[in-house]
């Protein structure tokens, strides 16, 4: 019997932030999410799918990045990390960087093959299909930001300014998509830019979607940031019980204990009581040795084995109901003909 879930051995036992850093190529959001592996949270892991991450100091040594040669790997890389092998790690945070290259190759195939199923070149998706296609492909987001139970930063790249919003408003289109797939998933999206303040050249990271009462729309924060800066405004402005490097010690047991359960043992009979048992309903001892070379090819009644001999007392009990119920109609029609 499957155990049952205690409800209250899962409430929050550890503090984590999901974030999603947007932005356009060349404003700092991989060297944002090597910063996680300098945030005292435990070892990073970061699934590449643009294959960069070899270019960031401490790679294989302050973290690993495990280069995506192909999408289909990366569902297998993430379940391998969490559930699998990878377990023995003991990664204390993970990164994708980045969503885009990944739902973008995998879009394209999408693409790809509707317009070989039109034999149209130029042939779109439709609404129906593009919203299929993100739901397929936000099980990755759901494993990696909801089932890791870890603290995530996931890196997604803006094509062009505005482009997304025009996106957006077109009448029956899901895009953007990879903003919408995002946001369902993340406590925080922040967007990245390098802009001109004071004369000087800075990099801003500006809160553009929440669900953080710590990071409120517009919030900012601008120079060389990092994960722990957003770590640290959480532990300052909203301390708690529960704390990012150490899960809470559970106060009660995982699965309820089913005391009142009772185990149904399927009843048993020996030999020598179905022997009796022919004998008190009208058949005789070599009915029963009968039964078992026939359908047990043995004729010693004592080297049956315990299922044999239930065998043998299903079959002799459907034939004394079966009997008693011939007796039943011969006794009816009696009477009817008396009558």
């Amino acid at each position: 019997m499957k155990p049952k879930i205690n409800p209250l051995s899962r409430v929050p036992r550890q503090q984590r932030l999901v974030m999603a850093i947007r932005g356009g190529a060349g404003v700092g959001k991989s060297h944002f999410i090597r910063s996680m592996s300098e945030s005292g949270l435990g070892k990073l892991c970061i699934f590449d799918t643009e294959r960069k991450a070899r270019l960031l100091r401490g790679v294989g040594v302050s973290f690993d990045a495990l280069e995506i040669e192909h999408t289909d790997e990366l569902p297998e890389f993430i379940d391998w990390a969490i559930n699998g092998e990878g377990v023995e790690q003991n990664y204390g945070c993970f990164a994708l960087d980045s969503w885009a290259a990944y739902f973008g190759a995998k879009h394209s195939e999408m693409l790809e093959a509707v317009r070989e199923r039109t034999g149209d070149p130029l042939a779109q998706p439709s609404a129906e299909e593009l919203a299929a296609d993100q739901m397929v492909l936000q099980g990755v987001l759901r494993k990696l930001c909801i089932e890791s139970g870890k603290s995530i930063v996931i890196a997604d790249q803006i094509a062009a300014k505005g482009k997304e919003s025009k996106e957006d408003n077109e009448i029956g289109r899901v895009l953007p998509m990879t903003a919408s797939g995002l946001e369902y998933f993340v406590d925080v999206m922040v967007e990245v830019s390098l802009q001109e303040r004071d004369g000087e050249i800075v990099r801003v990271f500006q809160v553009v979607k929440s669900n953080s009462p710590v990071f409120e729309v517009g919030f900012e924060l601008t120079g060389n940031v990092t994960f722990k800066d957003f770590l640290d405004r959480m532990r300052g402005e909203n301390p708690t019980d529960i704390s990012f490097e150490k899960p809470k010690a559970v106060a009660v047991p995982e699965f309820i204990e089913q005391t009142n359960v009772i185990e149904m043992k399927p009843k048993t009979i020996t030999i020598d009581e179905l022997i009796a048992k022919a004998e008190a309903n009208g058949f005789k001892r070599a009915d029963i040795v009968t039964g078992a070379r026939i359908y047990h090819n043995q004729p010693n009644l004592y080297h049956l084995t315990a299922e044999q001999v239930a065998d043998l007392d299903k079959r002799m009990t459907a034939r004394i109901e079966k009997m008693k119920g011939e007796t039943v109609e011969e006794t009816t029609a009696t009477k009817k003909k008396v009558a």
